[in-house]
């Protein structure tokens, strides 16, 4: 069954030790970046969410810089909508904060990255993919090497966002690699619906990962419970186990 469904994001998902047993994920071949984005090629990270250019892709954006890649950033939502019903963290506050904490955490990683920020609805990315596909024509240009998150996460946002890149790539000649973010949640161990046959691994040094880590603590609107609505935060302990490893997975 090919549904947002069949990948729900719901309760513990696959505990980080699993995978770290899992022969195969260590197996996954290696890529340096340069070798994925040649001298004068532009890196454009398309993220469906403030914080997703960090959680999937900040080792990559931390390589890419001190390459002397160019790098774009899109931003497709704002994430104002991670709070529903809050008194703590209504829309537009919510909003300006997760754009602050993308700033500080690109300043973090040591990343200047151009940021283009689209202001599609938070949570409904998929209603507007016509908009969606006619802004990243404007933003995407042929021989561009373009990263996402992959088509088929999990998140509805994250799955739009997957598609609509997927189509603009293929009809502008970008170079495409998708990233899995959620799908370490809901997906098991060898799962038959992730494309490991595609997979190929990006490692970090222990300098890159603690950089990201910083980074990732940046961004305390989803790291804190909300006491106006008692709501978890939205990136436990257990999320983060799974994002904060000493490589990044990409699907080429």
């Amino acid at each position: 069954m090919d549904t947002v469904n069949d990948r729900a994001i719901i309760g513990l998902g696959t505990p980080e030790r699993d995978w770290q047993a899992w022969p195969a994920l260590a197996a996954l071949p290696r890529e340096p970046l340069s070798s994925l984005v040649a001298p004068g090629q532009r890196a454009v990270v398309v993220a469906p969410h403030p914080d997703d250019e960090v959680l999937g892709f900040a080792g990559m954006l931390i390589q890419l810089a001190r390459l002397g890649r160019d790098i774009s950033l899109v931003a497709v939502t704002d994430g104002g909508a991670s709070h529903p019903g809050s008194t703590r963290w209504p829309p537009p506050a919510l909003r300006e904060a997760r754009r602050e904490e993308t700033r500080r955490a690109l300043l973090a990683l040591g990343v200047d990255a151009e940021v283009h920020r689209l202001g599609l609805d938070d949570g409904a990315v998929a209603a507007q993919a016509d908009e969606l596909r006619d802004r990243l024509r404007a933003h995407l240009q042929p021989g561009d090497v373009v990263f996402t998150t992959w088509r088929k996460d999990g998140h509805p946002d994250h799955e739009a966002t997957g598609d609509a890149v997927a189509a603009v790539c293929e009809a502008q000649g970008c170079t495409l690699y998708e990233v899995p973010i959620w799908t370490w949640h809901w997906a098991s161990v060898d799962d038959p619906r992730v494309p490991w046959a595609r997979a190929c691994a990006i490692d970090l040094s222990e300098e890159q990962l603690e950089r990201k880590r910083q980074a990732v603590a940046l961004f305390t609107s989803q790291l804190q419970p909300d006491d106006s609505t008692g709501q978890a935060p939205i990136l436990p302990p257990n999320v983060l186990a799974r994002l904060l490893r000493d490589s990044e997975v990409l699907f080429r």
